[in-house]
């Protein structure tokens, strides 16, 4: 009996420790695979490095392991000029699968052409994606995708480390300059990007990379961009949502017939010069707008908005958007999505002040947890039981002495080579593209930087590139940028008079 006991107990035992394996909670592993994909009818071979890098606290402790995903093409002989993209997604909670596998990696999901999902889930072929022309790594925040800190630390220590606009960029910052070391890419041309919330991180990130870690940018690309600290006060940001609505009314087709016989663009532009030269000079009088011009104003944003004067008037002008996300086809019976505004949801009631759930993010959900969980897995070989966190707990998230903006032109004014490109979609109402407009006019109010902005904006949403005719357009774009953001042999970093 005591034989058989001990046989079993050594079976038990090697069952609990092949079930800690299978956890993989090392927080300093990886795993190589190679592949290949046909870029712009090119065969591109490449390697694929997954699994967790270490973050260490000032007394060389580890803290916490960021899972990450680094692709780079083979057969490549001079890694020193070849670009090196930092990919970071936003949230702040939210893992970086979205543009990982849909925007600009080797492999994206299975959707149709307008970015629904399609069964069964999968993966496909990325034809245009830019590894043929730069590296990518995509970083997972503590607490997103299969990012954790370590077991020890407390809640409260967590939060202070980890989970606030300055603490985020902090630890990042000393992440990636691990990365590029243990990379060996010192050498090399390298890029931020950043989606939605990630737009401030990498913002910040540029300065913080420059000042403390003496690591130098060619390039941010700032992907459908939040506010970025950037202070709109109460007339502004009422105002600026209406070239938005505008675009949003357009596409569903609620705009007088002269409007909607104009191109998107065409139509647009009429509604940003009304906006910028009226409508924040209106809403800047408040209550003490003479009624004569309110009821011309509420006429006017009807107009644009494809809402009736009579709600315009009940808003006093100013429409929240969860009421005009609701209200727009509230007489069709649907309600339109948050983030991108070309997705239908129906509520439980006509009634109501704003949708019962988000159609857009519901949507992808719905597309990307089966294909990411799918891919690493079998595609990348990683293996654990952790659950991938698509959001992860970061709440509450430390909003405080946000200055992103300012520290991304502090930036750019400090480093001559220094770039920044932003991709909006045209109805995304999350991030909308006219205020990722205003942040390139407010960052940087003296205009010497202007030459070095690019703005680029797309016939989607949040994520533009889940509509195949963005997703050439806006990877061409960031081949483009680049190409202008890469000095000649010799230029040097410097200004001249």
């Amino acid at each position: 009996m005591n034989k058989i006991y001990t046989i079993a107990t050594i079976l038990m035992l090697c069952s609990l420790n092949l079930s800690a394996q299978q956890l993989n909670t090392s927080m300093d592993s990886t795993v190589t695979t190679n592949g290949e994909v046909t870029i712009k009818g090119v065969s591109v071979k490449y390697s694929a490095t997954t699994g967790k890098q270490p973050v260490w606290d000032e007394k060389g402790k580890i803290i916490a392991g960021l899972y990450f995903t680094y692709y780079q093409r083979l057969g490549v002989n001079n890694r020193a000029k070849r670009p090196l993209i930092i990919s970071l997604n936003g949230g702040p909670g939210s893992a970086s699968v979205w543009m990982h596998i849909a925007y600009t990696g080797p492999k994206i999901l299975k959707i149709d052409d307008e970015g629904y999902p399609v069964q069964p889930y999968g993966i496909k072929d990325n034809v245009h994606s830019i590894l043929d022309v730069a590296d990518i790594v995509y970083i997972n925040p503590v607490n997103t995708g299969y990012s954790r800190a370590v077991d020890t630390m407390d809640e409260d220590e967590k939060r202070k480390t980890f989970f606030g606009v300055n603490a985020d960029i902090k630890y990042l910052a000393s992440w990636i300059n691990t990365f590029v070391t243990r990379q060996n890419r010192w050498e090399s041309p390298k890029y931020l990007i950043g989606e939605s919330y990630g737009a401030p991180r990498v913002s910040g990130l540029s300065l913080e990379l420059q000042n403390r870690h003496w690591m130098y940018l060619n390039g941010v690309i700032l992907v459908s961009p939040t506010g970025l600290g950037i202070e709109r006060g109460t007339a502004v940001e009422a105002a600026n949502l209406l070239p938005y609505y505008a675009a949003t009314a357009w596409y569903h087709q609620k705009l007088p017939s002269d409007l909607q016989s104009k191109d998107l663009t065409n139509m647009l532009t009429e509604v940003e010069e009304y906006t910028v030269n009226e409508l924040i000079p209106i809403m800047a009088k408040g209550g003490f707008l003479p009624e004569a011009e309110k009821k011309k104003a509420a006429a006017r944003i009807a107009r644009y908005s494809g809402l009736s004067e009579k709600v315009v008037m009940e808003h006093d002008l100013r429409i929240p958007k969860g009421f005009f996300w609701k209200e727009l086809l509230r007489d069709e019976g649907f309600n339109i999505g948050r983030l991108d505004s070309r997705y239908l949801g129906i509520d439980k009631m006509v009634a109501g002040e704003k949708p019962d759930y988000s159609a857009e993010l519901t949507s992808w959900l719905h597309s990307f947890t089966p294909a990411i969980n799918y891919y690493i897995k079998n595609h990348l070989k990683y293996e654990t039981d952790l659950k991938y966190n698509m959001f992860g707990p970061v709440h509450p998230w430390d909003n405080s002495n946000n200055n992103t903006g300012f520290d991304l032109r502090q930036a750019m004014a400090q480093n001559p080579y220094l770039h920044v490109l932003v991709q909006a979609g045209y109805y995304d109402g999350g991030t909308d593209y006219f205020n990722s407009k205003y942040n390139q006019w407010q960052m940087d109010t003296s205009g010497k930087l202007r030459e070095r902005m690019t703005w680029e904006g797309y016939r989607s949403g949040h994520m533009m590139y889940l509509r195949s005719e963005d997703l050439a357009s806006s990877n061409e774009h960031i081949r483009e940028f680049l190409v202008k953001s890469t000095p000649k042999d010799g230029q040097p970093a410097e200004y001249k008079r």
